[in-house]
Parts: C-alpha cells; sequence; structure tokens
C-alpha cells in the first residue's frame, strides 16, 4: 500500500538537508508531520499515491506557510519516485534507524502494559511477558494485544494480587482462632512468616527446617510469591511473636482478680536450672485458666533465697505482684525458705491473702509420692527382679521373640506391653508390676528355655506384688485426682486423704508381716504431713455444695482422734468466717467507692429535678443495702441442704464452678469466695509438665539455646495451645517409661 519514497528538494530560500522518510508515515501521521513543517521548517518526502490529490491533503497544505512552498509540494506529489535518483542512501538509513529508536521508546498508552513487559531477545524478536504468572507472548512492533487482554483476564496470578479481586474460600485460618466458613483469601507474606513461627514454636520444630529444601519447594508449589526465610530469621519471628503474645497476656491480667502460681526446678541436658513458674486464675466465663508466664534460667546455687528472688523479678515484670493468692510448691527445704521470704515481702506490703494461712500449699502429688516410696522399700527386692526381667527381655529381639511365642502359646493378648519403670517415681514402679502380673505364667516358662535368665521372680513374691498393687490402686487413683489442671481439685482432696486414711488403718492390722512394715512406714509420712488440718483443702471442701460441713463432720472424726477432730472441725468454721468477712469488708469498701463516684457524676453534670431525685433515691437505696443482714451468705448457704448429684449413676461428672456461677446471684460475696479458693491447685503437675517440653526443645540437637530463647519457646507454646485449643503432643504422663512392645 505504501510503496513510494519521494524526495522533497528544500527551497533555495532554506538551507535545510534533504530530509527522507518512509511514505507511509506521512500518511499516518500526516497531520502532525505538516505542522512540522510549520514549525521546524522541515519539508517531508514521503507520501501515498493519490493521497496527494485528496481533498484532505488539501486542506492540510493550505495552512503550510508560503505559496512557494505549496507549489513545490505539489509537484514533488507528482513526480514518480523511480525517476528520481536517491542522493545521500546513507543520511536516509540514519534517520529511517532514528526513527525507530524513537518508537521503540515510544511509550505505550494501553493498559494491559501495566500487567506485561516488552523484552527483545538477541535474535530481536520481542515478547511480552507477564508481570504476574510469568507467562510469554509473542509481540510485535505495533501488533494487537488483544491476545494480552485475553490472559489478563484469566490469569489466576493476578487476580490474587489483585486488591479488587479477592478469592472466597470456605477454610478459615486455624491460627486465627475462628471456626470453619466462608472467608476471602489474600496472599498475605507477614501473615505467612506468622503462622510458620507459630508452627515451629506449638509442633516444637527446630528452626533449621525453613531451610530444608523440600519445605520451600512445598510452598513454592502452593503459593509462588512465598519468599524463604533463613532459620535466623524465623528465630527473630518467634521472638517477635513471644513479645506481642506476652503483651496480650498483661492486659489480660489486669480484669483478673487473684492468680495462684505453682512453681518446680528442672535442670536441662545443657546442666543449667531453669525454673517453671505457672499462673493459675478464673476467668471472667468461670472457665479454669492455666499460664506459663516463666520458663526462666536459675544460676545455682539454688538456695531458698534465690528462688524467691526469682518469682518477685517476675511477678513484678507481669505486674501481678499485688494479685498472689497462693503458691504451691514441693517439700524440698529451699522451698520451705522461699515461701518465707516471699510472705514477708507481701507482708510488707500489705498483699498477703488472709494474712498468709493458706498461702503456702504443698504439693500433695510429691507427698504421696515420698509416702509410697517408704512403703514400697519393703518389697525391693520382688521389684528389683521384676525390673532386671524386663530389662534383660528388651536388651535381645531373640529373647523377645522367644518370650512372645509363649505369650501366644498361652492365649494371652499381645496388645498388652511389659513396662519398665522410672525408679524414682512409684506410680511407674506400679504400672511395671501390673504389666507384669498379667505376663506371670509366661516368666517360669521362658526361665525353662534360657538357662542364662536368673532374675525369675518366685511365687511368693508373685503374691505380694498382686497384694500391693492392689493396696497402691487407691493411691494411683489419688494421684490421678490430684494432677488436674484443667478442673478445680482443691475440693477433691479430703474425699481422696480420707480413703487413704482408711486404707492405712485397715492394713495396719493386716497378718502380712511386709503389708504392716509398709503400711507403718507409709504412716509416718502422713502424720508428718497432713496429720494437722489443711485450712485450703478443708475450706474447698466446705465450698463444694455436694459436701458442706457435713463431708468435714464424717471425715475428722474418722482421720483423726476423737479431741483433734473437735479440735479441727471448730479450726475450719473460724478459717471459713474469718475468710468470708475479709470478703465482705473488701466488697463495702467497693460499694462505698462506687457511690462516691456515682455522687461526683451528677454533681459535675449538674443534673436536676428528677434526676436528682433519682440520685438521692439510689444513695438511700444504697444505705440500706450495705446494712449487714440478719443471716449472711455464708450462713444461708450452710443452713441450705446439700447438693445431691448422682454422678455415679448418670455418669455426668459434677462442676462446682457452674454451680457457683449458675449461684452468683444468690450468694454474691460468697461466689467471689469461692471462685478464689476454687482456682488453687494442689499439685505443681502444671509446671512439671513443662519440663517434658524443654527437654523436647532441648534436644541435643538444639542444646546450643539461649535461656532466653527457652523461655520465648515454652511459654509462647502454652499461650498458642490455650488460646486455640490445640491439644498437647500425644504423650504418656510418665513418658520416661519405656514400653516392651511384644507384637
Amino acid at each position: 500500500m505504501y510503496g513510494s519514497i519521494a524526495l522533497w528538494p528544500v527551497p533555495s530560500s532554506m538551507s535545510s538537508p534533504y530530509i527522507a522518510l518512509p511514505a507511509h508515515r506521512f500518511m499516518i501521521f500526516d497531520w502532525h508531520l505538516v505542522n512540522l513543517c510549520k514549525l521546524s521548517r522541515l519539508y517531508i518526502t514521503g507520501y501515498c499515491p493519490g493521497y496527494c490529490q485528496s481533498p484532505a491533503f488539501a486542506n492540510q497544505m493550505s495552512n503550510v506557510g508560503s505559496s512557494e512552498v505549496r507549489k513545490d509540494v505539489e509537484d514533488v506529489a507528482r513526480i514518480d519516485v523511480d525517476e528520481i535518483d536517491t542522493p545521500n542512501t546513507t543520511a536516509a538509513e540514519e534517520v529511517e534507524e532514528e526513527d525507530r529508536t524513537k518508537r521503540r521508546t515510544k511509550k505505550r498508552k494501553s493498559q494491559v502494559w501495566n500487567d506485561f513487559t516488552m523484552t527483545e531477545n538477541d535474535d530481536r524478536t520481542r515478547k511480552a511477558i507477564c508481570n504476574h504468572c510469568c507467562m510469554k507472548f509473542a509481540m510485535k512492533v505495533g501488533g494487537p494485544t488483544s491476545t494480552l487482554m485475553r490472559h489478563q483476564k484469566i490469569c489466576v496470578a493476578r487476580q490474587v494480587s489483585d486488591k479488587k479481586q479477592k478469592i472466597l474460600t470456605l477454610d478459615s485460618v486455624i491460627c486465627d482462632g475462628k471456626g470453619r466458613g466462608p472467608s476471602v483469601y489474600k496472599y498475605d507474606k507477614e501473615k505467612v512468616r506468622e503462622i510458620i513461627a507459630k508452627m515451629i514454636i506449638v509442633h516444637e520444630y527446630s528452626f533449621r527446617m525453613v531451610e530444608h529444601k523440600l519445605f520451600n519447594v512445598l510452598l513454592k508449589t502452593l503459593n509462588p510469591r512465598f519468599d524463604s526465610v533463613s532459620r535466623v530469621t524465623i528465630k527473630n519471628d518467634c521472638i517477635k511473636l513471644f513479645t506481642s503474645e506476652k503483651k496480650k497476656l498483661k492486659e489480660m491480667f489486669n480484669s483478673v482478680g487473684k492468680i495462684c502460681l505453682t512453681t518446680d526446678l528442672w535442670t536441662s541436658n545443657q546442666t543449667i536450672g531453669y525454673m517453671c513458674l505457672t499462673a493459675h486464675y478464673m476467668d471472667i466465663d468461670w472457665q479454669l485458666q492455666k499460664r506459663i508466664i516463666s520458663f526462666c534460667g536459675l544460676p545455682p546455687p539454688h538456695t531458698g533465697l534465690a528462688i524467691a528472688d526469682a518469682i518477685l523479678q517476675c511477678l513484678i515484670d507481669w505486674g501481678i505482684e499485688n494479685k498472689v493468692c497462693t503458691v504451691t510448691m514441693d517439700n524440698a527445704s529451699a522451698n520451705d525458705t522461699a515461701i518465707r521470704n516471699l510472705k514477708d515481702n507481701f507482708s510488707l506490703k500489705g498483699t498477703l491473702y488472709f494474712n498468709g494461712r493458706i498461702f503456702h500449699v504443698r504439693c500433695c502429688a510429691h507427698i504421696l509420692n515420698l509416702m509410697v516410696q517408704d512403703g514400697l522399700d519393703e518389697i525391693r527386692g520382688v521389684i528389683e527382679n521384676v525390673r532386671e526381667s524386663v530389662k534383660y527381655f528388651k536388651m535381645s529381639p531373640a529373647r523377645l521373640h522367644k518370650f512372645t511365642e509363649i505369650v501366644r502359646q498361652l492365649q494371652l493378648s499381645t496388645s498388652r506391653r511389659l513396662i519398665l519403670d522410672v525408679s524414682t517415681r512409684w506410680n511407674s514402679t506400679y504400672k511395671m508390676l501390673e504389666s507384669a502380673l498379667f505376663f506371670k505364667e509366661v516368666f517360669p516358662r521362658y526361665a525353662e528355655r534360657d538357662p542364662t535368665y536368673r532374675w525369675l521372680p518366685s511365687t511368693d513374691d508373685w503374691n505380694k506384688a498382686q497384694e500391693v498393687c492392689k493396696f497402691l490402686e487407691v493411691f494411683s487413683e489419688a494421684t490421678l485426682a490430684f494432677s488436674g489442671s484443667e478442673y478445680p481439685t482443691s475440693n477433691l482432696f479430703l474425699p481422696e486423704v480420707w480413703k487413704i486414711k482408711q486404707m492405712l488403718n485397715e492394713k495396719s492390722l493386716d497378718e502380712r508381716d511386709f503389708m504392716r512394715e509398709m503400711t507403718y512406714k507409709m504412716r509416718e509420712k502422713f502424720e508428718k504431713y497432713w496429720g494437722e488440718c489443711n485450712l485450703v483443702m478443708a475450706i474447698a471442701a466446705v465450698l463444694d455444695p455436694r459436701y458442706k460441713m457435713k463431708l468435714i463432720e464424717f471425715c475428722f472424726p474418722r482421720i483423726y482422734s476423737s479431741i483433734e477432730a473437735s479440735r479441727h472441725i471448730a479450726l475450719v468454721r473460724e478459717a471459713l468466717y474469718a475468710l468470708f468477712h475479709e470478703y465482705v469488708n473488701a466488697s463495702s469498701l467497693g460499694d462505698m467507692s462506687i457511690m462516691a463516684s456515682s455522687s461526683t457524676n451528677y454533681e459535675l453534670c449538674g443534673i436536676s429535678g428528677v434526676s436528682k431525685s433519682m440520685a438521692e433515691f439510689d444513695e438511700w437505696a444504697s444505705a440500706i443495702d450495705s446494712v449487714e443482714p440478719l443471716k449472711s451468705d455464708l450462713d444461708v448457704y450452710l443452713e441450705e441442704g446439700r447438693l445431691i448429684h448422682k454422678g455415679n449413676i448418670t455418669g455426668v461428672k459434677f462442676d462446682a464452678l457452674e454451680w457457683w456461677k449458675a449461684n452468683t446471684l444468690k450468694f454474691r460475696i460468697l461466689s467471689d469466695m469461692a471462685r478464689d479458693i476454687l482456682s488453687i491447685p494442689i499439685s505443681t503437675v502444671a509446671s512439671e509438665s513443662a519440663f517434658s517440653a524443654g527437654g523436647r526443645v532441648l534436644s541435643k540437637c538444639r542444646s546450643c539455646l539461649k535461656p532466653e530463647t527457652v523461655q520465648a519457646l515454652i511459654c509462647t507454646s502454652d499461650w498458642i495451645r490455650s488460646e486455640l485449643d490445640i491439644e498437647k503432643l500425644e504423650e504418656d504422663d510418665d513418658e520416661d517409661i519405656q514400653d516392651v512392645c511384644l507384637e
């Protein structure tokens, strides 16, 4: 269509050189080129046959400067290009190259180029590349963009990144703590890093996992926009998450009333001492909560003063030093010293709860362990034979296979396992004896097939083990009851102690010498720690509506002598009313402050008329309400009949907290007292369980972690699990016990 090149000689009045351009340029940009002639005094030589004779061309040329120029243009329009020599071909090529460069750098006006980038290969071919999915399209200069527009509409990567276009999904992210439901998804790399940090913390993964090749391949496959991070970066993210979660927990503690503490010490494989401090409290929904607030390194020596200083420092850091109600610790002498120092400190500040009468709670699970360990000394020989037998079978697969074959011959279940105990934990020893008794017929048959086996228990040994297991069953049930941390345990203490005392009294009259000796040693420990009335447990039992004072009046004569029982019952009643009056006084002070603030508000607002009269009525009614009634909440509660709960028949467990929550309006002050007392833990199991997590975090491959990092990981894991209601890792409460599988 554009087949000619025309050279236009410049008039003699001008000194400009010849300008040669392709004719089609003149056709496409005719209007702009004619204007260029007027502005730069240059003359365009390109033309399209037939166009110069058109009315449009004539109209455009009418605006060109002089008649001489117009005449020259018209003459050139009638000259055939073949009749003209082309002088200065090199200049024309340079102009053409310059024009090509200008066209190449010209700004593209189509909106599609916001999502595409033009590139030129070595062979001078051009490709348009999608900025989102990196797909390439062949492209010519000045070519159509319809293909690019079609891809722009269907590009998934562009839709995800476009703020105006989001993806609807039915799966919500679990780390938001919400249930399933429709939600709008938008890729957020910061959120992805936060979830990775939570995953590493909660599931106790190594920081180096983020550098694993296939882990990054997985995330890149899920979303190509994922940016890999280093182990140092993810560690910093974990520390940042710990700081933010700690800030939220601090704010939550402002709305909590009393806080109970449990603490214990642990030594890691680094030989570094750690102290775990756990806060127990009741939330606004009357749900028992616990949070690990410290897992700090404690340098030796672990004296009572060092423990007390570490606890105080932690409480001040959290701002809860004025809210501590009780501290539960085991029976080490250093802990007794720490308790004395803490009581003195709180007493000086005037924040000691109930004058310190129930401040120190001794770990009941630890007392049971000491008690049973003393008793097991009487059958140490039986225990050693069983323990060494299990070790012998475990050391050789051939021996274990032979043992299993005998089990099958006797048609015993191979799903049961032999258990190797931990000598310092009586409940593991109890489980070892219990599992061995199931296979007691296998042991002598194995001895007939293996002459090197030397630890065969005798018939008398098996009889002793069977009697001891029946005896220890009561202690095992009590330990399980005391070890709970998600339900109240203080009100369960007295019934369990009564059962233990009753069992000790019965076995002390047993005909067998080993049972009497065993019981005698255990009774000595019982009298040492529980010979005196435990006020916390007694008051908690009274605040259980199933028991009230009836359980005290029933159990004490069976636990103590008649004189001591009467004295202890009177002591419990006196302490119960004294503690209740403290809550009454605190409630009166709170009502007075509310009245004062209300009166001030009326005065500041300048309310008159009816509103002022109502203000006077409120003051009068508050004064009437503040008069102590003839019967207090405690009197009414004790005079009412106890609650009859048929949990043993229906299988429904009774929740004392739910009962008090439902009766808050009826017992306004007493319910506050029950709220604080029933939240007191009677064992340090909540703190000891953190040491299992500490052992996994400080594995042999990660023993170089600093104590600060360990604390951040342990505490944040506990907080996130509690917030998202994530169950703990599947682990046996006696994780150090070694199971010997027979299958």
